[in-house]
């Protein structure tokens, strides 16, 4: 497997990855990869046999003295403050952190499970943000160059029915890390950078499903996407899949924004008035691209 071209220098061998999120998915397979590229790499995870059967996994392609496996609750902040005297204990500073824990469980609708949706919300924003304030004011006073991922989501920007906990924690994070990438453009310009990894259709744990939707990609492939997005230092990294290309992707990101611009009803994609309306847009679009 070859390396992207002119990957960003945070990536060179023998820096130091942080990865939350790392014993499936695709923090697995960016552990995976970023141990051959020659770096140490720390697995953050829920302690359990899938965080020690991952660290054996990418320790078998890099060497036990370049992978380092933490137990971490990314939805507590001391936690990530551990992980971080681990990892400089360990390996010294960090160049990469990829802040890729997430939990999809659906507590139902707005007025139900209040403690559920702060549950859900507490990993896939908190956890993230935990993540940031450990590791970015150490990438600030250092002078290496160094890069934040976090991963989001496409229901972070469209908002489809059926988990309105998990879009509001996607949308949440995308925002967050808008503003984190901005502000590190004034602290550190030109070395330390932000991205929003946002994935398509991927079979990870969360599909739910036993074997791999024809439509959906690896988390591998996956990885080889952000790596290639990150080489051509892409901040938004809009992952197409088996089933969803980009150009759909954009048109259904625009149709959400134009609910605002247009004044029309919240997530009338989905609105029976507007059912054929957006069915004739999407026709015409793609019919007749700008």
């Amino acid at each position: 497997m070859t390396s992207p071209v002119s990957l960003p220098p945070a990536f060179a061998p023998g820096n130091v990855a942080v990865i939350t999120g790392a014993a499936s998915g695709i923090g697995l397979a960016a552990a995976k990869r970023f141990v051959q590229l020659g770096m140490h790499v720390v697995l953050a995870d829920l302690p359990g046999p899938a965080l020690t059967g991952a660290a054996e996994q990418v320790a078998g392609l890099g060497g036990e003295d370049r992978v380092l496996a933490m137990p971490t609750d990314v939805s507590r902040a001391a936690d990530l403050l551990l992980l971080r005297e681990a990892t400089t204990e360990r390996f010294g500073a960090v160049s990469v952190l990829m802040n890729n824990a997430g939990v999809g469980n659906n507590p139902g609708l707005p007025w139900e499970n209040g403690a559920a949706w702060k549950a859900l919300v507490d990993v896939n924003l908190w956890g993230v943000v935990h993540g940031v304030e450990a590791f970015v004011p150490a990438l600030l006073a250092g002078d290496k160059p160094g890069l934040v991922i976090n991963t989001g989501s496409k229901q972070g920007i469209t908002s489809p029915p059926g988990n309105a906990a998990y879009n509001m924690s996607k949308a949440a994070l995308r925002n967050f890390t808008e503003s984190l990438a901005h502000a590190l453009r004034t602290a550190a310009p030109g070395r330390v950078s932000a991205h929003l990894l946002i994935p398509g259709f991927t079979y990870t744990g969360m599909t739910g499903v036993a074997e791999k939707p024809a439509a959906a990609w690896t988390a591998e492939q996956v990885v080889e996407f952000m790596l290639a997005s990150l080489s051509r230092g892409d901040f938004y990294i809009l992952c197409p899949d088996g089933a969803v290309d980009r150009k759909t992707d954009e048109l259904r990101m625009q149709w959400s924004i134009d609910d605002l611009i247009k004044n029309r009803p919240a997530l009338s994609r989905w609105h029976p008035d507007y059912e054929a309306d957006f069915a004739e847009y999407m026709a015409r679009s793609k019919e007749h691209p700008r």
